[in-house]
């Protein structure tokens, strides 16, 4: 495959606030490590790009053991955001990445707008970034806990903090766990935002009935996985008709027909997500099969089947 994301004659690329990709297929974070961990399984220069772990103003540990479990169709995790801080990052992370020809986006959070502002302007000074991922799927510790992504009014100072200090595409991810998921939308496209992705995780519970114990030690977590699916379809085309920038899809793909729905949706690319846990290679079979589905379908260019879809 070229660098367009042609191959047999059929385009497969796509551009989201900016950035150019050979094809619509990217890892959701925290799914994927840095990419280097999945780089023996897996081509990274044939993904459209790469999408890394969230990254924190300092290093953080993250939750206590148990953290995950397996659900019916999906996986319950409580991480924690384990992950190196922004720092080590920088000095050890991107060594590796700097050399890949595929566009890589730094997924970020922090408990405080200072620290969003601050996190965002380390990452923007990075030049072989693509662009940056904001995660306000995370409590402001300076008022009261109220998760940033969940207020329309908080998720709009935390997005403005970050495009002040962000010359960078800014991409902004959006939690599901809101009655309105387009008022959250609509206030991150007004402070900023060049692209949305939607969904992050569903907070779910599990319990192990023979102990009477929860299954993970933080007692909830984020759903992920084919269960969340037609949720996360369904929010994608809410937000897709509710703002005017691109909206990446995220949620229970694991094939090239999933990844066809949120598409067909009006989804501008995808990520996929614990489908890579499952089977590392996930992510090129998807790419393999929209080439498979073009061909089949007499599609030229997979841009025109983007927002195709028919309701009347």
């Amino acid at each position: 495959m070229n660098s367009t994301g042609s191959k047999n004659g059929i385009s497969l690329a796509v551009e989201v606030a900016g950035i150019r990709m050979k094809n619509p297929i990217m890892p959701a974070s925290g799914t994927f490590g840095y990419g280097e961990e999945y780089a023996p399984y897996i081509d990274l220069d044939n993904l459209g790009a790469i999408v890394t772990k969230g990254l924190s103003l300092a290093p953080k540990a993250g939750n206590p053991t148990p953290r995950i479990t397996e659900t019916v169709s999906g996986m319950l995790n409580a991480i924690g955001l384990q992950n190196v801080g922004v720092d080590a990052f920088i000095e050890h992370k991107m060594p590796f990445l700097r050399e890949l020809n595929t566009p890589v986006i730094a997924n970020f959070f922090g408990n405080t707008l200072e620290e969003y502002g601050e996190v965002a302007s380390r990452l923007d000074a990075i030049p072989e970034l693509a662009g940056v991922e904001l995660n306000i799927s995370c409590p402001n510790v300076k008022k009261g806990g109220i998760v940033f992504g969940t207020d329309p009014k908080a998720a709009f100072e935390a997005v403005s903090t970050v495009r002040k200090r962000l010359s960078k595409p800014l991409i902004v991810k959006l939690t599901p766990n809101v009655t309105d998921i387009t008022d959250i939308a609509r206030a991150a496209e007004d402070a900023g935002a060049d692209a949305l992705s939607c969904i992050n995780t569903i907070t779910g519970m599990a319990i192990d009935v023979r102990r009477r114990r929860p299954r993970i030690a933080n007692l909830t977590g984020g759903l992920s996985g084919p269960a969340i699916r037609p949720v996360a379809v369904r929010m994608v085309y809410q937000v897709v008709n509710a703002v005017s920038i691109p909206v990446i899809g995220v949620g229970g793909i694991s094939t090239a027909e999933d990844a066809l729905e949120f598409l067909i949706a009006g989804a501008s690319a995808v990520q996929v997500g614990t489908a890579n846990f499952v089977d590392p290679d996930a992510m090129q079979k998807v790419i393999d099969g929209l080439e498979r589905f073009c061909l089949e379908e007499g599609v030229d260019d997979i841009r025109s089947l983007i927002g195709s879809l028919e309701v009347a």
